[in-house]
């Protein structure tokens, strides 16, 4: 086992990532400043794109990227956001796409957007067999 203290911060008591087997397990993530985690609020696309650039901070001190995620937890405040989440997330999350559930209405009322995920530390969707 090894733990990812690197990229995002916060000052709860959780572990940004930790690595078990092939497999690393990246906390929630949400619209927080990487320093000191205070929440960063915003419209629902800034809270967004702060939120998965934390979990790309999170990967890459791993020596990850955004293509070794192979499965992400989204979860929204505002049914409304849903198409805007749709719209934004290939953006960061090229084909073939990790594995993807997403609730709404669970984020409470201080966050819009927070996603967690997993990766896989030996390969990239990319470079995954298809069967």
């Amino acid at each position: 086992m090894k733990i990812i203290t690197g990229g995002a911060r916060s000052d709860l008591p959780f572990s940004p990532g930790i690595v078990v087997g092939d497999v690393l397990h990246i906390s929630g993530q949400a619209s927080v400043d990487r320093e000191d985690g205070h929440i960063i609020t915003g419209t629902f696309e800034e809270e967004m794109r702060r939120s998965i650039e934390n979990l790309r901070a999170i990967l890459e001190a791993a020596g990850l990227s955004l293509d070794h995620v192979f499965s992400v937890r989204c979860y929204l405040a505002d049914p409304a956001d849903g198409a805007e989440h749709n719209r934004i997330y290939p953006e960061y999350f090229s084909k073939p796409y990790p594995v993807r559930s997403t609730t709404i209405s669970m984020a409470g009322s201080r966050l819009k957007y927070e996603l967690d995920a997993l990766a896989n530390i030996r390969t990239t969707r990319q470079e995954a067999e298809r069967v």
